[in-house]
């Protein structure tokens, strides 16, 4: 199985990544622009699949971290992608994602302390 930390790590990146997709654009740039909603959506997803991923007992050591809600998100961006709500997801790319990655952040520090180079 692959470490705790690399799902981590991988969630962090993804949250970056989506900040740069995203960065000095406006919702209605964003709306328009086929090529940066299909980039902020994959990384949603890798961060729903990193999310997935870890094992339940290592999330509910973490319970302050909406598992749940992450994973439900992705399985709504795979399976239902024809029907998603692209303000909603503007809105989870600028305003949960940032939270969410400093809570991970917050993870990796607690549970990794010798660094994982994602802080």
């Amino acid at each position: 199985m692959r470490p705790e930390r690399l799902y981590l790590e991988d969630m962090v990146e993804a949250a970056d990544n989506i900040a740069i997709h995203i960065a000095d654009r406006s919702r209605e740039r964003f709306l328009g622009d086929l090529t940066v909603r299909a980039a902020v959506l994959h990384e949603l997803t890798v961060i729903g699949e990193a999310a997935a991923r870890l094992p339940a007992e290592f999330r509910g050591r973490h319970p302050d971290v909406p598992w749940s809600k992450i994973v439900a998100f992705r399985n709504l961006v795979v399976h239902e992608y024809f029907g998603l709500d692209w303000p909603i997801v503007w809105d989870t790319a600028t305003t949960l994602v940032p939270a969410l990655r400093e809570q991970v952040a917050r993870v990796l520090s607690a549970e990794f302390p010798e660094g994982s180079g994602s802080n």
